[in-house]
């Protein structure tokens, strides 16, 4: 198992290594496997990429972002310009249902709220806006309400879970009370409790997902 001092190091590495994350202000803090990313970048996709590189290192057992954005000059918005951006980016894309989605931007922070049916139609809603000039954060308060009623969830889902070859299945237990699912066990990366939150996702008639699942090396 790594220390402290080599987990920094790595997630250090890992950080200049991915080519969105260009800022030098990025500071990273270990303790305990817990790491801490503190400073200031540029854009809201650079705070992101920074998130995802830091979660790719093995080692890194719960993850803390303290990131602030500031925008350059040159890439202010104001928040009409974000919020008009955002209706065409949600219109444009095909994932997204239309006229389903309402967008609220309060400086240069975007708030998406409505109904869809399934989880990575709220997921592309997000993908759709994050990525905008101006833009500060995303809160993603959409819910998601199946058309379809859950039946045999749990089966279908721990079926899913074990077609997956980036999971090891034996380790994930599933809980479902109707359309409400509950993930607990142990993985060995950010990876793998990614693959099966996206696989409880995955089941017809699923609205919630909560994540109990630990990652453990």
């Amino acid at each position: 198992m790594k220390n402290d001092v080599d987990l920094q190091r790595d997630v250090f590495d890992e950080l200049k290594w991915e080519p969105a994350v260009h800022s030098t202000d990025i500071g990273v803090i270990v303790k305990d496997g817990v790491v801490t990313l503190e400073g200031v970048v540029d854009s809201y996709p650079e705070k992101w990429a920074a998130e995802r590189a830091a979660k790719r290192v093995s080692g890194v057992k719960a993850l803390a972002l303290e990131l602030e954005v500031k925008i350059p000059g040159f890439g202010k918005q104001s928040d009409a310009d974000i919020a008009e951006a955002a209706e065409n980016a949600l219109k444009w894309d095909v994932l997204v249902p239309q006229d389903r989605i309402e967008v609220t931007v309060e400086k240069g922070f975007l708030t998406l709220e409505g109904q869809v049916d399934w989880e990575f139609q709220r997921s592309a809603a997000k993908r759709a806006v994050q990525y905008l000039t101006g833009v500060k954060g995303v809160a993603n308060e959409i819910t998601v309400k199946p058309k379809v009623a859950p039946t045999d969830v749990k089966a279908k889902i721990e079926a899913a879970l074990k077609r997956n070859a980036i999971l090891d299945a034996a380790q994930i237990k599933v809980e479902a009370d109707g359309g409400k699912v509950t993930l607990r066990g142990n993985v060995r990366s950010w990876a793998e409790r990614d693959e099966a939150e996206a696989g409880a996702w995955a089941a017809p008639g699923v609205n919630e997902v909560t994540d109990f699942i630990a990652v453990t090396y």
